[in-house]
């Protein structure tokens, strides 16, 4: 029998997008990014120049980049131009991504309301279909394709609180748990902030990625997860860990797990540094 969750991820991606990806096809997938408008509650503003650093880099190399949701904190602000204004150096280097059609954004619970946004169009899911021929270690190809489907979307789909009801949710975190919040009491609607709620969310996504056979990305939680014995549920972390940001790159028909945080040398000067948490796994 089918559950609340199993229904709402089957609709998602009844009609999603399918985007072909190649061996040489070059991806990074961020999600829970969070931007504020630069208050003590933007929880991005901590990581910004972290995540800057780690787009200009994506940028530089040719990857593509896709944002499984939640990019914007729309619970808690009403303006989002007076994000775009606050984090302006991050939009800029997203329209270069934009025009060089380099750039996929997906909305979660807490960017719902981007749907039908005109600038950067938000979709719900995402298909992306890994086609073509494996290089091997010669440079050469094998003759024999092969495809795999990866199902990206935010996760919210697995909360009934943050999908069907996620305006109801709205109105509790903007007018009750944000105001609590400062004083330190956390939000127990929030998957992020939650363990048990965590908890069981990610169980209803993997269970649906397994039944479903299909290898499931989402975000949502803010837990990232990439572990090769259980190749059907993968999580990207967030932008809005303490000390670090994490996301996933797709490289050479493969994935791993990456997190990005600040590291001192010797004479005590700082820099951004990169560093593999998973992988890389095989999709083939």
């Amino acid at each position: 029998m089918k559950t609340g969750c199993d229904r709402r991820l089957d609709k998602s991606f009844k009609n999603a997008p399918v985007i072909p990806l190649y061996s040489d096809t070059k991806v990074v997938l961020f999600s829970d990014c969070h931007r504020g408008t630069g208050n003590s509650g933007d929880n991005f503003l901590k990581n910004q120049h972290l995540y800057f650093a780690a787009l200009q880099y994506y940028y530089a190399k040719g990857f593509t980049y896709i944002e499984l949701g939640d990019g914007d904190e729309l619970w808690e602000n009403r303006s989002l131009s007076a994000i775009r204004e606050i984090h302006s150096n991050v939009f800029w280097l997203l329209s270069l991504y934009k025009k060089q059609e380099r750039l996929y954004m997906l909305y979660g619970n807490h960017d719902h309301a981007l749907k039908d946004n005109r600038e950067f169009p938000h979709m719900e899911s995402l298909i992306l279909n890994m086609k073509g021929c494996m290089p091997q270690s010669t440079g050469q190809c094998k003759k024999k394709p092969y495809a795999v489907e990866l199902y990206l979307t935010h996760g919210h789909q697995g909360d009934l609180l943050n999908s069907t009801l996620w305006k109801l949710s709205r109105f509790l975190v903007r007018y009750l748990w944000k105001p609590l919040e400062m004083m330190g009491v956390l939000d127990p609607t929030s998957a992020a902030k939650n363990y048990q709620l965590r908890n069981r969310s990610e169980k209803r996504l993997c269970r649906w990625a397994v039944k479903n056979n299909c290898c499931l990305i989402t975000g949502h939680t803010h837990r990232p997860v990439l572990n090769e014995e259980e190749p059907h549920y993968f999580n990207t972390g967030s932008c809005v860990h303490p000390r670090c940001i994490t996301c996933m790159e797709i490289e050479n028909g493969s994935i791993s797990l990456v997190k990005w945080f600040v590291e001192v040398k010797r004479d005590n000067s700082l820099f951004v540094s990169k560093e593999i948490l998973s992988g890389p796994i095989s999709l083939t």
